[in-house]
């Protein structure tokens, strides 16, 4: 099984150093680099992302910022077709005291308009790590904010794709309380492998819902891996969503290299998922 090149994409930050303390970050200093080196690389598709702290300086927040956005989008053959809110993972707004969850709240509008006008059609909600829910009020109060962005979304054709760390009967359970036109599912296999579940099960029981897919490693209870190294079946995986008709992106958001040359191991990366995730190796 092949996958078509433009279908296949990475997440920002994935050519850059990383950050001490972090898997995963803005790159405030590098951002613009990354599209000419992703370029180089045979990407056209690139997952933004965005970070609670220092909101405002992410250029996707300013009309200067994305205007440079889009002209290296332009110049380098680049499509952003979406963005992982990792806000939601740093500070969830029904998480917060009142206050400051309609603030959050406020902000995360904020970057869907922001999205609107770059030509981001899709936003990753991660609800995993401190974004996890952890009760029927928390998952209430996200239903409740979804609500007064949903209007927003329908209008401008956008989608909210959650992820979430929900065994598969209860995740199938939460997404059919959301409009199928505008909210589905990121499901993300590294993760999935890593909290020992069936990918099978997942991909029959929610599949139909699943609008992004984020591509990474991982071994079970434990952390991120380079791809082959782990416990995750890409090759199965792939295989399976292809079976059920998925349609939509693969995101590399990969284990950075342990010698530094992360663009080495992208290109590495992206040739395996396009032979339908096979290794070097395989027969």
């Amino acid at each position: 099984m092949e996958i078509d090149p433009k279908r296949v994409g990475f997440m920002l930050g994935r050519f850059s150093p990383i950050e001490p303390g972090k898997i995963q970050s803005f790159p405030r200093d590098t951002w613009r680099d990354e599209f000419a080196i992703s370029k180089k690389c045979g990407f056209g598709l690139m997952e933004w992302v965005v970070e609670q702290d220092r909101l405002s300086d992410n250029p996707l927040m300013s009309e200067g910022g994305r205007r440079e956005m889009k002209k290296h989008m332009k110049d380098n053959a680049i499509v952003i077709a979406s963005i992982t809110c990792d806000t939601y993972i740093q500070e969830p707004f029904y998480k917060a005291e009142r206050q400051r969850s309609a603030q959050l709240l406020k902000e995360f509008m904020d970057i869907v308009e922001a999205c609107t006008e770059i030509g981001i059609n899709k936003i990753v909600v991660p609800l995993v790590d401190r974004g996890s829910l952890e009760d029927s009020q928390q998952e209430e109060r996200l239903r409740a904010g979804m609500d007064t962005v949903h209007q927003l979304l329908k209008d401008n054709g956008l989608t909210i794709a959650f992820e979430s760390d929900y065994e598969p009967f209860l995740f199938k359970k939460f997404i059919n309380k959301f409009d199928p036109v505008c909210f589905g599912i990121n499901y993300d296999i590294g993760n999935s492998a890593s909290l020992g579940y069936d990918f099978r099960e997942e991909i029959l029981t929610y599949g139909n819902r699943i609008s992004n897919v984020h591509i990474k490693d991982r071994k079970l209870n434990g952390t991120t891996v380079p791809l082959g190294e782990g416990d995750a079946d890409i090759a199965g995986v792939l295989k399976a969503l292809n079976d059920v008709g998925y349609s939509g992106n693969y995101i590399l958001q990969t284990a950075r290299a342990a010698d530094g040359d992360h663009a080495g191991a992208l290109c590495r990366y992206r040739g395996m998922i396009l032979q339908g995730g096979k290794y070097d190796s395989d027969e």
